[in-house]
């Protein structure tokens, strides 16, 4: 498979160098910095739709933008639950009005979205979600009632697209839609951020006591909201694997050096372990890139994640390692009356934990492959 940049691609990839080289730097509060993304028109690339305030761009010069960001000072992006999952969605099965409304404030980075998809007892089985939407007989609104959980920047978010059950008397996948619902509802939406072993507060709680979503925001239309939540995930990995990648290559640059500082790469077994991380990450581009080329495979996007979610953990037990008893310890002037903040491999190694379980866990990424890839019986269901 030939994945080249052309001149046009690398001219691209240095106005993009240049811009996050002028702007990045002085970036304010991350709902700002979208803002002043999408006022140069970088939010939107990958749309097949242009005309909302988004410029696109072809693959390569995509994969090239994406690069450049990772290895820019820029801030962690808050918009892209809303550019990358939303979007897409819309644009395969929204109506006219619906792209209209939403999409123009995704590419202003006007609006951030969260997803409400995982609850208590329907994480990683989606199908089993209890949230409840009923039509109000007399008015345009669904009331929905509920909780979801894993709900990444909740707290931040002024929309959030929920799973939710319209038909109650219905089971599995049936009887579910995809609403768009506002999160400014003071009374009927709760946000309670869920603290992580990290110290921090990513993922949140979300309880809906009598919420209100527009009859007109059910993308796809009432009962259809299995097919079109799976849809979206099929949008969920895609040129950011590619810039994932390089903050993992930086990250184990950090560990390669630690190594030779402490002298653990003396040990053969952790030189070993070095190299094959190191390996290790170049199948994993090779793949993103082989994906990324229109190898048409529908578990690749499982393969990615069970390769990346697995490595990257490796890679957090193996920067603990590499330090010695240094990395359990606190700094030296700690006190149990002012928590402290983990240094880089302390978070690389506790956030990492959760890298097999949130996006869909391995057991899930497996059973998508051996049902849909290899053909393999389905699981039963207890």
């Amino acid at each position: 498979m030939e994945f080249g940049f052309t001149g046009e691609d690398e001219a691209f990839r240095a106005e993009a160098r240049a811009w996050l080289a002028a702007h990045a730097g002085g970036a304010q509060d991350r709902r700002s910095w979208e803002r002043t993304l999408g006022a140069a028109g970088w939010i939107g690339l990958g749309w097949s739709e242009p005309g909302y305030g988004n410029r696109t761009a072809t693959l390569t010069q995509q994969v090239a933008w994406a690069e450049e960001y990772a290895r820019s000072p820029a801030p962690p992006r808050s918009g892209h639950i809303g550019e990358n999952l939303l979007a897409p969605t819309l644009i395969a099965h929204g109506t006219d009005q619906q792209k209209a409304r939403f999409l123009p404030p995704v590419a202003a980075g006007a609006e951030l979205w969260c997803q409400g998809y995982s609850e208590p007892n329907a994480g990683s089985d989606l199908a089993g979600v209890r949230t409840a939407a009923v039509r109000e007989p007399r008015e345009p609104y669904y009331r929905i009632t509920g909780q979801k959980v894993w709900t990444s920047r909740a707290h931040e978010a002024d929309w959030c697209f929920v799973l939710a059950r319209t038909d109650p008397g219905s089971r599995r996948h049936h009887g579910l839609s995809f609403l768009l619902v506002p999160m400014d509802q003071p009374g009927r939406i709760e946000v309670r951020p869920i603290r992580q072993m990290t110290g921090t507060s990513d993922f949140n709680e979300v309880f809906f006591d009598g919420a209100r979503a527009r009859v007109e925001h059910s993308v796809g239309g009432e009962g259809n909201g299995w097919r079109v939540a799976m849809s979206l995930l099929g949008f969920e990995r895609g040129v950011s694997t590619l810039a994932q990648q390089i903050g993992f290559a930086e990250e184990l640059g950090r560990v390669v050096r630690t190594a030779l500082d402490t002298g653990a790469a003396d040990d053969p077994v952790v030189r070993d372990r070095l190299v094959r991380q190191w390996a290790e990450l170049r199948v994993m581009r090779w793949n993103a890139l082989r994906t990324l080329g229109g190898s048409g495979d529908p578990g690749a996007p499982s393969v990615a994640k069970l390769l990346w979610a697995g490595w990257h953990q490796r890679l957090g037990e193996l920067a603990m390692l590499v330090r010695g008893a240094a990395a359990s310890a606190g700094p030296a002037d700690w006190s149990p009356a002012v928590p402290y903040e983990l240094d880089a491999f302390q978070h690389l190694f506790l956030f990492s934990r959760a890298d097999t379980i949130y996006g869909g866990s391995d057991q899930v990424q497996r059973t998508i492959i051996a049902e849909r890839v290899l053909g393999l019986p389905r699981e039963p269901k207890g």
